[in-house]
């Protein structure tokens, strides 16, 4: 079996009498683009808020390159660069500018990696300009840019095409696959779209109501295409559309 990168092993959430996530468990691997997949009020974000510690787990834990997170949180949050919503940038600075913001909090080595995680986001041309000039798929990259800045060998994204144009679609898809293939990242991609889970994702965790209904290749999931992910996803919700 691959190497685990990331595990979340039953992961539950509950608000007063509301459980919110009920039962989610996967494991992410190095090089690979891992598909979250579910309708929203699924569960995804709060999900993501447990990974990243954000929000603590009523029950389960959260493994990530051998460390538990609720135990050693800084070892394991040093292994994981994150977008959760938006990407957190200032308007009115450039992009450098907020590069170098975040890099002075994670020390020297980051700070010397502004040049090179602009290269893999193919930003590297537009540093000097104000990130209020940026078209969203702009942002988005600068955001992935600073999210690799630490070095993580895990990338988690939260809907990272949304709001996207066709063309901004596509060239987020190939960033991602680059970062997973050619650099060995775990990528962690939530979505509610089917079809960008099926262009994009090597495997896939498919969650509704909180729970976790299958995970797997996209290829064993589908019987090696002979049907849609659609088709499964109806399966395994009686009926119910992402």
């Amino acid at each position: 079996m691959p190497d685990v990168a990331l595990s979340a092993e039953g992961l539950a959430k509950r608000y007063g009498p509301r459980e919110v996530v009920s039962d989610v468990s996967f494991a992410l691997h190095p090089g690979e683009v891992f598909g979250f997949l579910g309708p929203n009020g699924a569960g995804k974000t709060t999900t993501i808020r447990m990974l990243v510690g954000l929000v603590r787990p009523t029950r389960g834990r959260v493994v990530i390159g051998g460390h538990v997170l609720s135990d050693d949180f800084e070892a394991a949050m040093r292994k994981v660069g994150c977008i959760v919503e938006t990407p957190a940038l200032y308007s009115f600075l450039t992009g450098r500018e907020n590069l170098e913001h975040f890099a002075r909090m994670l020390g020297r080595e980051a700070w010397n990696r502004i040049g090179e995680v602009a290269r893999l986001v193919h930003m590297e041309e537009r540093l000097g300009d104000l990130v209020r000039t940026y078209s969203l798929g702009m942002r988005q990259r600068i955001g992935i840019a600073q999210a690799l800045l630490g070095e993580p060998s895990v990338l988690i994204l939260d809907e990272p095409t949304n709001g996207l144009d066709p063309a901004g679609i596509r060239e987020m898809r190939e960033l991602l696959r680059t970062l997973a293939r050619e650099h060995g990242l775990a990528v962690f991609v939530s979505s509610h779209l089917l079809s960008e889970v099926e262009k994009l994702c090597d495997r896939v965790a498919i969650v509704h109501r909180g729970r976790t209904l299958a995970t797997g290749l996209l290829s064993d999931l589908t019987n090696g295409g002979a049907r849609s992910l659609e088709d499964l996803f109806l399966e395994r919700t009686g009926g119910e559309t992402v």
